[in-house]
C-alpha cells in the first residue's frame, strides 16, 4: 500500500469513527484495520 493509499484509509477510518454525520459501519472499520495491518511492517524481534 502506498503512502497516499494509507493516508486515504486513515482519513476514511477517522471519518467513520469521529464524524457525527457519518453512519458508523463497524464492518468497514474492521476491513480498513485489517487492510492497514497487512501492510504494516512488523517490528524486529531481538
Amino acid at each position: 500500500m502506498s503512502e497516499a493509499e494509507m493516508e486515504r484509509r486513515m482519513d476514511e477510518l477517522d471519518r467513520l469513527l469521529n464524524d457525527p454525520e457519518t453512519r458508523m459501519d463497524a464492518e468497514r472499520v474492521w476491513a480498513i484495520l485489517a487492510e492497514i495491518s497487512r501492510t504494516a511492517v512488523p517490528a524486529p524481534r531481538g
